[in-house]
Order: structure tokens, then sequence, then C-alpha cells
């Protein structure tokens, strides 16, 4: 199946195509017509499944051609637990619009942040991804309205209960309209997310799509512990002392991406990187110096790089972890392909080190966390 094949404009598809994907992910092609009609839905599938362009893709499709609204009162709203996830969401969203018939505002607020600015900046927002306890403190100032939301959004809506959002959720849906399209996502269909399903959806379309299995076994996974200060040093003496030829490098957001590279290139380092923040013909040309005209090192970001394919990638490192165990069997799946023998190398500070075992876990193997105090990095 195709994007064209999904009902999706060319505008929308130009966007696709521009960051690398050459066909739908299974639940997009099972969604996106969907959403597209306005029906409601029920999701239920891991993160790294390619979910979050299920409603991105529609909802950018139905508001260009809609009419600019300039007030406080959100078209769109999505809701999701975590901050990081609401970043994550907001870039995907700005990936997707370069090319649509109109400027369609998007704004991801959370909170551990001054609300201030937040406040300043919602006005003429049409999709808005929030958390719901800074989503409640914004409408308590007055700053926007969801009195009228035309499509909610629920992602990762069994992680909103786990992390104790339930009370939040029920002043928030008592704001919302009745008419309006829901989405909702889960890994799992539990009790309480059920139970939210039958509270906002009117007759869903459910979907289920089943965990991906990548073939890691020709992969040798390496980590390594270090402290903060000591990981660009560490990842430079890696590349120089280990003599790794060729690597592809993910970072978790596009400043990170660009922020490595300087550092790599100040470093004698040949390094390019590509992310949604770039132009297609910038990505096109710096995927080409890493495939073919001896770059060394290509930094990434998870969005572009699932979309992207390298043949006999010899080395993948996690300068930083992904948000999901399955993004991380992604990340890695990217070495060791069709029979060849491949490297994954992690890079890891204590904080990163617990959610680094849950990937082990979810996983089902134990990679061997090696120290490095011992290295002198000097010079590095």
């Amino acid at each position: 199946m195709s994007f064209e094949s999904l009902g999706l404009s060319h505008n929308i598809i130009h966007s696709v195509k521009k960051l690398g994907y050459l066909k739908p992910f299974p639940i997009q092609e099972q969604a996106v017509p969907v959403i597209l009609q306005g029906k409601d839905l029920m999701g239920i599938a891991q993160t790294g499944s390619g979910k979050t362009a299920c409603f991105v893709m529609p909802i950018l499709e139905k508001l260009q051609n809609a009419e600019v609204k300039k007030d406080r009162n959100v078209q769109v709203l999505i809701l999701v637990p975590t901050r990081e996830l609401a970043i994550q969401i907001d870039e995907v969203f700005r990936a997707f619009t370069d090319n649509l018939k109109r400027e369609v505002r998007t704004m991801a607020v959370y909170g551990g942040v001054s609300i201030n600015p937040q406040m300043k900046g919602m006005f003429g927002v049409e999709i808005l991804i929030a958390t719901p306890g800074r989503l409640l403190d914004l409408i308590d100032h007055n700053a926007l309205s969801i009195s009228g939301i035309q499509h909610l959004v629920i992602d990762e809506a069994d992680k909103m209960f786990q992390l104790g959002f339930g009370e939040e959720m029920d002043k928030l849906f008592a704001m919302m309209p009745v008419a309006k399209q829901t989405t909702l996502f889960s890994a799992t269909l539990n009790d309480k997310v059920a139970e939210m399903k039958e509270r906002l959806s009117i007759n869903p379309t459910i979907i289920e799509i089943k965990k991906e299995e990548i073939e890691i076994d020709n992969i040798e996974q390496l980590a390594y512990h270090v402290s903060p200060e000591n990981k660009g040093p560490f990842l430079r003496y890696l590349i120089k002392e280990k003599k790794v030829e060729k690597a592809l490098i993910f970072v978790s957001s596009t400043r990170s991406a660009d922020n490595l590279v300087e550092k790599l290139k100040k470093n004698k380092i040949k390094a390019v990187a590509i992310h949604s923040q770039k132009s297609q013909g910038a990505r096109r040309n710096n995927l080409e110096e890493f495939k073919v005209n001896g770059a060394q090192i290509l930094v990434a970001t998870d969005l572009i790089g699932r979309g992207i394919h390298i043949e006999s990638l010899p080395c993948v490192i996690n300068y930083e972890l992904p948000r999901s165990p399955l993004d991380y069997i992604h990340r890695i799946g990217r070495t060791g392909r069709a029979g060849e023998k491949g490297t994954a190398i992690s890079i890891l500070t204590d904080d990163e080190l617990q959610h680094f075992r849950v990937i082990q876990k979810k996983m089902g193997k134990k990679v061997t966390l090696q120290r490095t105090e011992d290295i002198n990095l000097h010079g590095y």
C-alpha cells in the first residue's frame, strides 16, 4: 500500500517523501483513512510503531483546508503524559508542515518551565500538544479555551493513568464539547483505558498492531557507563581509538544533533546531521555525504532515522537513549542486516541506567555495562 492510497493530498505526501518514508507503517494503513473520515478510533500499539504520524497526517490534511482562526480557541488538542513526548510530537507536526496550503500553528506546553511564554504564545494556536497539569494551569489563567475543540487525541493513554493523571483528565473532559472526534492510542487496553474509550468515543474503530519482530542476533551490543562531562570525550575516544570507520549516531533532539556535529567537527571528525529542521536538499546532501563522499559519522533523530536506509552499516551508537524499548530495537536494527555482523554501542550516564535496564528487560537480552573510569580521556 502507498501513501497515495490512504486518501492524503499531494501536499502531505510531498512532506512524507521529503522525510524519506517509502510506504506506510501497518498502523498508518489502517488508521489514517478512519481519521480522515472523521470517525473515532482506538489504536492499541507500542511506541515506535509509527502511530504519531497516524494522527499528524490526517489532522494537517483537514486543517490546511480550514479557515484560519486567530483567537485562543484551540481546534485540536493532543494530551500526552510527559514533557518529552509533547516535544517529540510537536517536532513531528513541524516536520510535516513545510508544504501545506497555509501555515498551521502548533505548540507544545508542559510543566517544569515558566508558564508566561506559553501564555503569550497561545494566541492563534490551532494544534496544542499538552500535559494535563500544565493545560489546566493555562486554562485557569484564561490563556485558552478547549470548549470548542473539534478533535481530541490522547496518546499513551495507559501511561496517563500510571502517572496519576486521572483526576486532571476528568476536569479537562468536563470542559470539552460532546460533539468532537476522538482518537486514543495506548500500548494496552486495560480497564481504565477501556472506560475512557467508552466515555469519550462513539462507535470507535479499534485497531490493534502486534509487536514487530526485528532480528538482532547478528548485533554485538555494548554499553559504557560515563559521567555526564565525559560523554562527549568518550564518544570521540571510541571513534578515534577503536577506529570506527562509519557510524550512525542517534540523539533525542534536533538541537542535540547539531551540537554533537559541531563538537565532532572541532575534533577533526567528519560528521553530518539529518533531522526535521533541515531542508530536504540538506538532508539529501548530508546522507549522500555519509554514504558516498567520506563523512565518517551521521547523526540523526529517531523521526528522520526511521525513514533512511543505509546498506552494510557497521555500527550504531546511542549517544542518547530513545524513549521506548521498541525505538531502541529499531535503532540498533539498522546494523547487522542481511546476514552481516553489526555493533550497537550505548553511552550511558547515571540518569539513563534505569531506563536502559527497562530496555534490556523488554528486549529479553542482558548487555554487560562496562566501566570507563580508568580510560584516559585527556585530549579528547
